[in-house]
């Protein structure tokens, strides 16, 4: 998506001449948002559409009644903090956060004002919520996926590559999900007869570094697990595994679009639009406290075909019936 389709959907509040807004009779809301990935980012731009049309659907209408601040961290440690103490100090009803970063940000920032987060894998291993059940704060929101969904990549990377035995793990180890997920890959591997090993996440050298030294044969793997640094690093990770003719399953479709082999996670955008419906509830006067962490519901596998003829592998023809979609 086009930066300027983007700010053209949001309706462009900015532009709005001031004596239009003084017309306008319904109390406008304003709703912050905090961004992990940059203004660049097309997956970014894509799940923020999907909360504003989602607010629409429930009547909220950026320059008629809602007011909606949008900060873009593009992954850094001091923006987070900055953001969120900037996001906070507009006094917004509620904010929309997208990531364990942004979420702690907001936290340190304000326990009063309420938080609604999407795709964060632990909240609760995080300390953002008391249980998914009562959260207990002033945050709630939907999870990224059960851990239990992590040992599913394993297995469809020995579906799609036999002969796999050794497998990278690739994990953000300063976020609490980077454990999580690295755990729930570690506990399935035995049962698979394959071995496992975490490649750190933190900068674009450490990348490359961590899969040079692990590469050995032909029968390695790599699994890029769910994080922000992934996304933002996603055409090194790709490029590298094409480079090292590694078998790779990612945990979002964007990586496969990008050139990927195959991955399985939930619909992300989709999420933004439920996430809609908590601010909504907020709005409405709920409280983020009696609103249950809910996980997803909907899950798609993808498959890049021309990225597997490059890997010399034949996709099973289960795997291929399986698929939501397959890039030719």
């Amino acid at each position: 998506m086009r930066r300027r389709e983007f700010i053209t959907l949001l309706g462009g509040a900015a532009a709005w001449p001031l004596a239009a807004r003084a017309q306008q009779p319904e109390r406008v809301r304003r709703i912050g948002v905090l961004m992990a990935t940059n203004t660049d980012d097309s997956t970014g731009m894509a799940r923020v559409v999907g909360f504003v049309q989602g607010l629409q659907q429930f009547g909220w209408t950026e320059g008629r009644n809602a007011r909606i601040d949008i900060r873009w961290a593009a992954g850094d440690a001091g923006r987070f903090h900055q953001y969120a103490t900037e996001l906070v100090a507009l006094a917004p009803q509620v904010i929309l956060a997208n990531s364990s970063q942004s979420v702690a940000a907001l936290l340190q920032a304000t326990r009063t004002v309420p938080i609604v987060f999407a795709g964060i894998a632990d909240p609760v291993g995080a300390g953002f919520v008391d249980s998914l059940a009562r959260p207990g704060g002033n945050a709630t929101g939907f999870l990224l996926f059960e851990y239990g969904l992590s040992g599913k990549w394993l297995e469809l990377l020995k579906q799609i590559a036999p002969q796999t035995t050794r497998v990278a793990v690739m994990r953000d180890p300063a976020i609490a999900a980077g454990a999580g997920q690295f755990g729930a890959i570690q506990a399935v591997a035995p049962i698979l007869g394959l071995t496992v090993s975490p490649i750190n996440v933190r900068h674009a050298g450490e990348i490359e570094r961590g899969i040079s030294d692990f590469v050995r044969s032909p029968n390695d793997g790599l699994i890029v697990t769910a994080s922000v640094l992934a996304r933002l690093h996603r055409d090194l990770i790709v490029t590298l595994a094409a480079r090292h003719r590694l078998p790779t399953v990612y945990s979002d479709r964007i990586f496969v679009s990008d050139g990927g082999l195959i991955s399985y996670g939930p619909d992300r955008v989709e999420q933004y639009r439920q996430a809609a419906g908590y601010v909504d509830r907020i709005l409405k006067g709920e409280k983020p406290a009696d609103l249950p962490v809910q996980a997803p519901t909907k899950y798609e596998l993808v498959i890049n075909l021309k990225t597997a003829k490059a890997l010399g592998l034949d996709v099973p023809p289960t795997l291929l019936a399986r698929a939501d979609e397959v890039i030719e």
